[in-house]
């Protein structure tokens, strides 16, 4: 059986915690050392309680290099691109990053989103992880792209819940502030368009946008909710048959003909993706859990095609849907 020698850096987070749960539960990881610069000699229940009991880690604030198959960058945005400049892994080393550092494919990186770019991910060592707003409006919209019907503006609407935000306080994570209560930030604006739109790119050349994305704070904690609706001349079996086929391989991504909720897939890495015509619009609605299929589970999910493991290795976790 393949053992992959893992190590992750800015393990303390909560995209960090929620990738140590997965790995030490996935039968081809041995996960050699856990790192933080700001809880260093701490056991991992310390910081993440939900652990206690799972595993005998302790964090670090070094960085060992030598004999590692993977590691993974849990850092903040902005931090990963110095950090490599800092640390030098092997060659033999595949790196996966989290953060928007390298979503543009600089420096070697492949943009992982593997219902796109599987083929690519499963030769790459180096693997930019896709954010959670631009995998749940990329799942939404790729069929649709790579068609050549979004002709015209894309509308799409978007709530997340806190754990969007990080772990680290502020005002508008505040459980005061965030309960009972809704906001939008970043209208029109969000960092996630820059990669959807370099995707939608990539599926139809000609795709000019623009995508008129508005984000919303949800009163939750985890999981995302993507309703986009375009003009579609169409019927809803037409669209429905071309989205079946798009996903007819995907391990993750389903189409449901019925009515979703988003208890669906929270705590699992499934997207599901639900389409309806009204007003000679293509309404499409897309739910994912934003540190899972938006974070970690698509991380791991990145590195069993990297390590030429079957997809689910690892992801196959039911919903908390009551």
């Amino acid at each position: 059986m393949t053992t992959i020698k893992t190590g992750i850096v800015g393990a303390a987070g909560y995209t960090g915690g929620e990738l140590i749960r997965l790995l030490i539960n996935h039968p081809n990881v041995a996960i050699q050392w856990i790192h933080s610069n700001s809880q260093n000699g701490k056991p991992l229940e310390a910081v993440h309680p939900d652990l206690i009991g799972d595993a005998d880690l302790v964090f670090t604030d070094q960085i060992a290099t030598d004999g590692l198959d993977l590691v993974f960058l849990c850092l903040p945005h902005g931090e990963a691109r110095p950090f490599l400049k800092a640390h030098h892994f092997g060659s033999k080393t595949v790196i996966i990053d989290l953060s928007t550092d390298f979503r543009d494919e600089s420096e070697g990186f492949v943009y992982g989103l593997p219902e796109v770019n599987a083929a690519r991910i499963k030769k790459a060592m180096k693997i930019a992880n896709p954010g959670c707003f631009a995998t749940g409006i990329q799942l939404a919209l790729a069929p649709a792209v790579k068609k050549g019907w979004c002709t015209e503006s894309l509308h799409v609407n978007g709530i997340t819940g806190s754990t969007g935000a990080g772990k680290k306080l502020s005002t508008t994570t505040h459980f005061s502030q965030r309960n009972q209560n809704a906001s939008v930030y970043k209208l029109f604006s969000h960092q996630h368009l820059k990669e959807i739109n370099q995707t939608f790119g990539q599926l139809d050349p000609t795709f000019k946008g623009p995508i008129l994305f508005v984000p919303n704070r949800g009163n939750f904690c985890r999981g995302i909710w993507v309703t986009a609706y375009f003009p579609f001349s169409g019927s809803l079996e037409e669209a429905r048959k071309v989205y079946l086929d798009f996903y007819k391989e995907a391990a993750f991504t389903h189409v449901s003909h019925e009515d979703i909720d988003l208890k669906q897939v929270v705590n699992t890495n499934k997207c599901i993706v639900h389409l309806k015509k009204e007003a000679g619009q293509l309404a499409i609605y897309s739910i994912t859990d934003n540190l899972l299929k938006g974070a970690s589970g698509q991380a791991v999910q990145n590195m069993n095609l990297a390590f030429g493991l079957d997809e689910k290795t690892g992801l196959r976790l039911k919903s908390s849907a009551f």
